[in-house]
């Protein structure tokens, strides 16, 4: 049966309410109903199950939707019966989660030809008891959603995709169309391949979100820079993600006792739990939902608000999906991210143990992260390359790159060093490889190839190894550079690479920014640094910062400190903005602990008080934000080491790794908790070891930054020794 323009416009009014179609929805449905495959990659929010759900009512026989949404697919089933009111039959989903009861309704229905949509996860749908039921019926056409979890380069692979193709020849051919929010060309290839439909259709939506704003901040006081955000807009609905679901319980919590209504949802809830806490969401009884990515794929609430990342994502793929959440009704989404490199070392430790071919793909994806994190260019303009799509303007307007550019410069002559560098080899390398090339760094791999003796090697010296992989980063997106996929991210010159090099043209390119993520940083970092005063649109009290800053340099030189070691400049930032007045609102200053503020705060407090008595200012109220008390693992650890127990006995007794553990015992001390390590260090490290590294924490560090003492040290002494000292020095001098 031919279907006509009026069949289907008449079937979305009747059925759905909508008088037109949204891009490219039309073209789609027209084209699964002649019976043709396709393939659609469809932003969050572009309207991608309707593209299945509406031809499934005006096909004979049922529409077989592939999901991996356990979660979710009740809520779609429940939304299709209430298009088609008084016919429950319409929409069914077999899944884990029914009862003997509930999957013999969904089979009679079924068999009686009742049902026009079936909702089925992968796993459910290989049961050899399945497949015989799905053989007696008519199949209209099977929708794969949510396809990139075919794709080992998806953000989100799921192994038992890869069986879908064989199940469909099993129950019986009919059309396939294959859908998704996020996929690069390697991942849409994998689609089309792994499905066997090559010749499908395929209709690709911009990926362009125009309404949605991306910022990545420094992780530095994350936690109370999140309460701060959301106070400043009460009542918006947002997503707040986390890596672990340990984080995410403890965001959870500290998001409550805060006063914000949040709930937790990850995949060690139990289904009940997570379905509730999923609804309150929906129906706004929560304002937050604080989780892992097992929360979101397919969630159908509009007015999403902001989606902040207190992880960095483990994709880039991720990454867009999880913000896409944000700004779906059109109106203005805010994505914001958290990053420290310290959390990718913590990823990439994740990898061990795990296949080669997995590891290197993982590698990948976490170098194209700290690319996009790191990078001074446009978001918009990375995203959408990211996904082989050119963003033509120089500045969108809408992230913290446009609105506060970094340095420009013609990189013509950095380019065409790059690309000689690449044509002089033999063979392609990745990245990171050609930078050390350049920078002149003789790690074991540039030496293995005897690539130390090559023309180009030192060229760049004058450059980092970061800087020179930015100008690769670049490259990529103007199309003089490609990266082979295939073969994990080896570079080679693309033809108008080639053009570049014979008759180069203006290139403006834009210096990376440079992260601390540990509080510390230098003048840039301070200006982009998680603070009230840059929630605020600047500096504070400009007269007040001024005597804080003359009193901490009187306090340091009578003390002989360093004056950071007081407090740091995002801390008189804050205390220039909330004026406390007690030493328990001076612990809500950033990076101030209850022992500094005890141990260095009095003159501090005193001098703001009697500076807003003169001046009669009226003190803010809301900033004020509250810490849970100390959780059983931190209570168990203090005990412990308490009792001097060795480090090694604590980690394997609490089942943490020795980094977790590092971890815990940093953020003890980082809320102002004094612990005597002494019976530890002095176990482990020579006593002159110690006695220097604590003459570099007093005298030559600029901050209490660990990343910034390792580069500083990293050659004389091990990262063990150089954390352990610099926590003695936090309980004994900082704190």
């Amino acid at each position: 049966m031919a279907f006509t323009s009026a069949d289907i416009r008449n079937t979305l009014k009747d059925f759905f309410g909508f008088d037109a179609f949204k891009g490219e929805q039309e073209e789609v449905i027209h084209s699964l109903l002649e019976g043709k495959d396709c393939f659609v990659l469809m932003p969050t929010g572009g309207g991608k199950s309707l593209c299945y759900q509406l031809p499934a009512l005006m096909l004979d026989g049922v529409a077989v939707v592939i999901s991996p949404l356990i979660a979710l697919m009740k809520n779609q089933v429940d939304a299709i019966r209430g298009f088609v009111s008084g016919n429950e039959s319409i929409a069914h989903f077999l899944n884990s989660s029914l009862n003997k009861a509930q999957i013999d309704e969904v089979k009679a229905d079924l068999l009686s030809a009742k049902t026009k949509i079936l909702y089925v996860a992968p796993e459910s749908l290989t049961k050899a008891e399945n497949v015989a039921l799905l053989r007696q019926v008519k199949v209209s056409f099977y929708a794969v959603d949510e396809a990139h979890c075919i794709s080992e380069w998806g953000h989100d692979f799921r192994p038992e995709y890869r069986r879908i193709r064989p199940i469909v020849d099993e129950i019986g051919k009919a059309p396939i169309i294959a859908l998704t929010a996020t996929a690069t060309p390697k991942v849409q290839s994998d689609i089309l391949k792994n499905l066997g439909i090559p010749d499908a259709l395929v209709f690709k939506s911009s990926f362009n979100r125009p309404n949605l704003y991306y910022e990545v901040k420094d992780k530095v006081d994350a936690e109370k820079d999140i309460i701060r955000y959301i106070r400043l807009h009460p009542g918006t609905s947002g997503i707040i993600y986390c890596l672990s679901r340990r984080k995410v319980e403890e965001m959870a919590q500290f998001l409550q006792i805060n006063g914000i209504r949040a709930l937790p949802y990850h995949a060690g809830l139990d289904a009940k739990t997570r379905a509730e806490n999923q609804d309150r969401f929906l129906m706004e009884d929560v304002d937050v939902i604080v989780a892992t990515i097992a929360f979101g794929m397919g969630i159908d609430k509009p007015d999403i608000r902001f989606v902040i990342h207190y992880d960095i994502p483990k994709s880039v793929e991720g990454y867009y999906q999880e913000t896409g959440r944000a700004g779906r009704d059109g109106l203005q989404g805010e994505c914001i991210t958290y990053y420290s490199y310290k959390d990718i070392q913590k990823l990439e430790k994740f990898m061990k143990g795990k296949p080669l071919a997995e590891q290197d793909i993982t590698r990948q994806l976490l170098d194209e992260v700290v690319s996009y994190a790191e990078s001074g260019q446009c978001r918009r303009k990375l995203l959408l390359g990211y996904f082989g799509e050119d963003y033509l303007k120089d500045n969108c307007g809408m992230c913290d790159n446009c609105l506060h550019p970094r340095t420009i410069f013609d990189g013509r002559a950095e380019m065409k060093l790059v690309i000689r560098l690449v044509l002089s080899l033999k063979e392609h390398f990745k990245i990171e490889h050609l930078a050390a090339i350049l920078a002149g760094s003789e790690t074991a791999l540039v030496k293995s190839y005897n690539h130390d003796k090559n023309k180009y090697f030192a060229a760049g010296a004058t450059h980092t190894e970061k800087f020179w992989a930015a100008v690769m980063h670049q490259g990529l997106i103007a199309h003089l550079l490609e990266k082979e996929i295939e073969t994990y991210g080896l570079i080679y010159v693309t033809d108008l690479g080639r053009m570049f090099l014979d008759d180069p043209w203006p290139l403006n390119m834009v210096e990376d920014r440079e992260f601390s993520g540990t509080g510390g940083g230098d003048d840039d970092e301070e200006e982009a640094a998680v603070s009230l005063a840059a929630l605020r649109g600047g500096g504070g009290d400009e007269q007040l910062l001024a005597l804080l800053k003359d009193l901490r340099k009187d306090m340091a030189h009578k003390l002989g400190l360093q004056p950071w070691i007081l407090f740091q400049d995002p801390a008189l930032d804050d205390m220039s903005i909330i004026y406390p007045i007690t030493i328990e609102e001076l612990k809500n200053c950033q990076g101030v602990g209850e022992g500094k503020a005890k141990k260095f705060g009095k003159p501090f407090v005193e001098l703001i008080a009697k500076y807003v008595e003169e001046n009669e200012i009226s003190r803010p109220s809301d900033y004020v934000v509250k810490t849970p008390a100390g959780s059983n693992r931190k209570s168990k650890i203090i005990s412990q080491i308490d009792r001097r127990i060795s480090f090694d006995e604590v980690a394997s007794a609490m089942d943490l790794s020795m980094e977790e553990l590092y971890e815990e015992i940093e953020s003890i001390v980082s809320s102002g908790t004094k612990l005597n390590l002494n019976y530890y260090i002095n176990q482990e490290i020579e006593p002159d070891v110690t006695e220097e590294l604590m003459d570099y924490f007093r005298n030559e560090a600029s901050s209490d930054s660990l990343e910034e003492a390792i580069s500083a040290l990293g050659n004389d002494y091990t990262e063990d020794e150089i954390r352990l000292v610099r926590l003695k020095f936090l309980c004994e001098v900082a704190s």
